[in-house]
């Protein structure tokens, strides 16, 4: 009798620890939580900057200058970008259809999520101050700020959390807390996020997943390599640091023969790449360079393209420190005097 009534408490022990460990799964590989809170768009980015700190293997990032804006808001807030900030997640809206008063047709509006040290009551005195209004929604101001010919909207969401949207539509940042009101749920996120996701490796530092519109539709072009696509596609971008960094971009077609045509493409522009470098370089080539560019490949797998490239240190260093200075022009040569010298005809 004992043996059958402790039988469902068993039981039920069994279960909660199933559904704890499907929950701590399923946590392992959802979007991080920054990311999650955006709203629906057709790109996401994503940067974990304190991840990057812990590693080590970014090179000393050069002076930031900072103009008198930037320093202004430093010296209000107490908050530094380069230093405070530890992750970034944002959302890239290419077009505002459907969307009412969301003013001009195939504009890119932006909705960002930035985790860090904050001062909260500073900042909140700050946004006052250059806010022309503000709203409560859910117990946190929305501070609205002319920035550029648009409004950017401000909320934030707790001591380390902050969100803004410069996309004209005020339910967007609502949205963005309601969503930060509730549990975190491995389950939420925007559809594309969730749907592509899966493909970032594990340990990748910065990701961004967009999509991709060939030239002529009635969507802008997104992306300097939109001209490779015939079709609309996705593509997942990701960066994570082996040793060395390890980039890999996946573009997702609609069909194998699609992905052959981009892979040819591709490969083709990445020929004419590198041999742009090559006749460009000076001195002879740099080897760093030469390593990244030898390293670039792309490959077809069934019904998408995929691009890998390793990033040597030396490379990133270069790319982050600019171009080194000019040399100085060569003084020409200074025409030799002449020596005079005596006409001995009339001696």
């Amino acid at each position: 009798m004992r043996l059958k009534r402790r039988l469902p408490i068993w039981f039920g022990v069994v279960l909660v620890a199933l559904a704890v460990a499907a929950v701590v799964v399923l946590r392992k590989h959802a979007p991080p939580e920054a990311a999650r809170l955006l709203p629906g768009a057709d790109g996401f980015v994503y940067l974990n900057l304190r991840w990057i700190r812990l590693a080590n293997f970014a090179p000393q990032l050069p002076q930031v200058s900072h103009d008198p804006e930037y320093e202004h808001f430093i010296q209000a807030t107490g908050f530094q970008f380069e230093r405070d900030l530890d992750q970034a997640a944002l959302a890239i809206h290419y077009s505002s259809s459907g969307v009412p008063n969301s003013g001009t047709p195939g504009t890119t509006q932006f909705s960002e999520i930035f985790v860090g040290k904050l001062d909260g009551e500073r900042l909140r005195n700050y946004l006052r101050n250059i806010s022309h209004s503000s709203e409560t929604y859910r117990s946190i101001d929305i501070y609205a700020i002319p920035l550029e010919g648009r409004i950017l909207r401000v909320a934030i969401l707790g001591p380390d959390t902050v969100a803004a949207s410069n996309h004209p539509d005020p339910d967007v940042i609502r949205g963005i807390i309601e969503r930060s009101r509730k549990l975190a749920s491995p389950f939420g996120g925007p559809a594309l996020l969730r749907q592509y996701y899966k493909q970032v490796p594990l340990a990748s530092f910065g990701w961004a997943i967009f999509r991709i519109n060939p030239p002529g539709q009635s969507a802008p072009t997104q992306g300097t390599l939109s001209f490779l696509f015939s079709k609309p596609a996705v593509a997942v971008v990701s960066a994570r640091y082996l040793g060395k960094i390890h980039l890999r971009a996946e573009a997702f077609t609609g069909s194998e023969e699609d992905a052959q045509r981009v892979t040819e493409q591709a490969g083709t522009f990445l020929t004419m790449l590198h041999s742009a470098e090559s006749t460009v370089s000076t001195g002879g080539p740099d080897v760093d360079v030469k390593a990244f560019f030898d390293g670039l490949q792309v490959a077809q797998n069934k019904d998408r393209v995929e691009l890998t490239a390793v990033v040597p240190l030396g490379f990133l260093r270069k790319a982050m420190a600019g171009p080194g200075p000019e040399a100085p022009a060569p003084t020409p040569p200074t025409p030799a005097t002449a020596t005079p010298t005596k006409d001995k005809s009339h001696n």
